[in-house]
This record gives C-alpha cells, sequence and structure tokens, in this order.
C-alpha cells in the first residue's frame, strides 16, 4: 500500500492546489476587500489537505488489508447519502435534508435509532441557526418556508 499511499498523497496534493487556487479567483465582494471573505474557508481547507497529502506522500502507511465488502458497502451508501444531500439542499432546505443525513450517518456508526434521530434534528437546527444568524450566511429553508 505504500505505493498507493503515495499515489493517492500525490493527486490529493494536486487537488488541494487547484482547488486553493480556485478559491483565490472568487469575486470580491460587494463591500469591498475584507480580511474574511467567500475564498477564506475553502483556502482553510486546501491548506489542511496539502498538509495531510504531504504526510501522506513522505509518511505512508504500513501494508493493510483492504477493508471487507461489507464495510465498502457501508462507505458507499453514506457517500450516496451524502450526494442525496447535496442535491436536496436547495427544494427540500438544509434542516430536513441535513437532519436525514446526520441520522443515517448516526445510525450507520452504531447509534440507535432514537439517539441518530436525535442528533440529526438537534444538530441541523444548531447548524441552521449559527449559519443564518450568527455567520449571517443563508441556508435554504426548502420546505420549511412559508
Amino acid at each position: 500500500m505504500r505505493i498507493n499511499d503515495r499515489v493517492f498523497g500525490m493527486l490529493m496534493l494536486i487537488l488541494a492546489v487547484a482547488y486553493g487556487w480556485e478559491a483565490t479567483q472568487f469575486p470580491i465582494p460587494f463591500g469591498g476587500n475584507e480580511s474574511v471573505g467567500p475564498e477564506t474557508f475553502p483556502i482553510m481547507l486546501s491548506i489542511i489537505l496539502a498538509i495531510s497529502s504531504i504526510y501522506l506522500i513522505v509518511k505512508p502507511d504500513p501494508d493493510e488489508k483492504w477493508a471487507p465488502v461489507p464495510m465498502l458497502l457501508q462507505l458507499l451508501s453514506v457517500a450516496v447519502a451524502l450526494l442525496i444531500f447535496a442535491w436536496a439542499i436547495e427544494p427540500v432546505g438544509f434542516i430536513p435534508s441535513a437532519a436525514l443525513v446526520v441520522s443515517f450517518i448516526s445510525w450507520r456508526m452504531g447509534a440507535t435509532v432514537k439517539h441518530s434521530v436525535m442528533t440529526g434534528i438537534v444538530s441541523s437546527i444548531v447548524i441552521f441557526f449559527l449559519f443564518n444568524y450568527v455567520l449571517e450566511l443563508a441556508l435554504p429553508l426548502g420546505i420549511l418556508e412559508l
């Protein structure tokens, strides 16, 4: 796996550089040049990805066996759930979409159905209010819009 890790690390480093470069190309906000703008978060993500990629290139993991097929299927189901979330956030709204995807992922991680649903509902509402009222970044209400 050492070669696979290094190749993956190089690909992720290329992605980090491209992602960071694209983030710097965002237009200047209407209010003028600010210290925190729309490019801040993507640039931070690209820096973290670049550091992680370099670490993976320099110090790959020892040879490990591939995960068993059931684990790969669970990972695939989580990836599909995140894709559905990305699609549903606009028409359905952030709160219901996030509640469903967080509940599903919590359940797949071993929580009981009751606890995963509670986690999904509470976390989606808290994140919605943090983004809308603290960060003043509007998230879509979707079906909750009256």
